[in-house]
């Protein structure tokens, strides 16, 4: 048996490919769109991907289940419950994907979404399993969250019920051994306390995971209700895509260079700019009305914040990244990225934008304490609830940077602005946002909220 993870940090999204080297049959399980990592290790491995599994409708990426539908014919399959635009094998609990020797058995894990579904693996049939693809249902160190209501019928409490259930009579009833191999990391917004391992154990879960320690299921809905990171607007967009038709990703797709002068004119023509340098080089120089997503941060998820799905962009990268920036929106289906700039390798812009560019002020812990000590400013706290926990700078208000967008009208428009997150990376996508949206005087706070906690601790 073949059974090979793949793993993204900017989307912190696992994939998976289970093969048969008696027959050399294969699936992929929550792929990516960008497929040819898969095919290339098929081919390596000498199997033929027949079918896609994909455990429920993603919302934080476009699956490549269409791309593989068109390059190699696969089927697609998803849970029993899931309703879609195209073709698809539809898995009840208990059906079972033979591969030859290599046996699947597909489980109803309803909770994350009503289609949930985790799958179980065995080297043969009939012999002990040896791990549990959990999709977002079971992950290392939580469980997936149940008020993405916008993926299925029902109220986030039912769908809370749903998943009580999975992980006490199903997932949990598995024997000790068996891996877990979930479809996110930590740093995902599909789940609360994901962990940074990529894989654990049934046992190892009953024993750490505090959301499925034995508990009375009201105190679970509780549980697994409250403080979940604030949802992405895209999506809703996402899960729509991942319902119907859409167009596949080209593989040899390569975005252009655009000169100055006709990214001069995509600014005048509101064609959006997302900086992908990191905040210090934005902070020293910035195309006016360009957004910062630095690219060693969540590039891909933070895009789809500041962006809606769709929406023309230029990316704005250091030299080599540009094409993996484009990947990386394409993955959640952002394919109009209609060309790239880059900065120099010191970060500069080029001479011919000069009279676009302005610095983005940064302030120190130091001086937000002087200027809340004056009233002077109004203070954002982006982060999400759970954070939040952690401490807060008294006055703020808080806003997470994915609901930002739809509530700019709940911050004065007259007044100075300090945004704060916890280490400063989130914190510049959110004053750039701002200043993009018509707020004039906007700052933030270099290193966040650990910077001021430690200053305080120090005093």
């Amino acid at each position: 048996m073949i059974l090979e993870q793949y793993y993204i940090e900017c989307l912190s999204h696992a994939s998976y490919l289970i093969g048969d080297t008696t027959t050399g049959r294969a699936i992929v399980v929550d792929p990516r769109r960008d497929i040819t990592e898969y095919l290339a290790a098929a081919e390596r491995l000498g199997l033929t991907i027949e079918g896609v599994v994909n455990t429920h409708f993603h919302a934080d990426f476009v699956s490549g289940h269409l791309e593989f539908r068109a390059a190699t014919g696969a089927w697609i399959g998803f849970g029993a419950a899931a309703e879609t635009g195209y073709p698809i094998r539809g898995f009840a609990h208990g059906d079972r994907i033979e591969l030859g020797e290599v046996e699947i058995e597909v489980l109803a894990t309803p909770g994350h979404t009503w289609e949930s579904i985790s799958l179980l693996v065995r080297e043969r049939a009939g012999t002990e399993p040896t791990a549990v693809l959990t999709g977002d249902s079971l992950f290392i160190g939580d469980v997936g969250r149940p008020d993405l209501v916008n993926l299925g019928p029902g109220s986030s409490t039912d769908l809370a019920r749903a998943m009580y259930r999975s992980i006490h009579d199903v997932l949990l009833a598995l024997p000790d051994p068996v891996r877990v191999l979930p479809a996110h990391g930590a740093g995902s917004s599909c789940g609360r306390n994901l962990s940074a391992q990529l894989s654990s154990t049934i046992g190892e879960q009953r024993r750490t995971n505090a959301s499925v320690q034995p508990m009375a299921e009201d105190e679970f809905i509780a549980l697994v209700t409250t403080d979940q990171p604030a949802a992405p607007r895209y999506f809703h967009t996402d899960a729509a895509l991942n319902k119907s038709w859409h167009p596949v990703l080209d593989p040899h797709r390569r975005v252009p260079e655009l000169s100055p002068q006709r990214l001069r004119t995509e600014l005048t023509a509101g064609t959006r700019v997302i900086d992908a340098r990191d905040p210090e080089d934005f902070a020293a120089g910035h195309l006016l009305g360009s957004v910062n997503v630095g690219f060693d941060g969540r590039f891909a998820e933070t895009g789809g914040i500041v962006a809606d799905v769709g929406e023309r962009l230029v990316v704005l990268t250091r030299p080599g990244d540009e094409q993996v920036a484009a990947l990386r929106l394409a993955r959640i289906g952002s394919d109009a990225v209609i060309g790239y700039l880059t900065a120099g390798a010191d970060g500069r812009l080029p001479a011919e934008l000069a009279d676009l560019v302005r610095p983005a002020p940064r302030v120190d812990a130091a001086e937000l304490d002087r200027l809340l000590t004056a009233d002077a400013v109004t203070l954002l706290d982006i982060r999400n609830p759970a954070e939040r926990e952690d401490g807060v700078i008294g006055g703020a208000i808080p806003i997470p940077l994915a609901q930002l967008r739809s509530r700019l009208d709940e911050l004065p428009a007259d007044r100075p602005v300090v945004v704060y997150c916890a280490g400063g990376w989130r914190s510049s996508v959110a004053a750039s946002l701002l200043r993009a949206s018509g707020f004039e005087d906007v700052s933030d706070l270099r290193g966040g909220y650990a910077a001021w906690a430690g200053r305080r601790a120090s005093a």
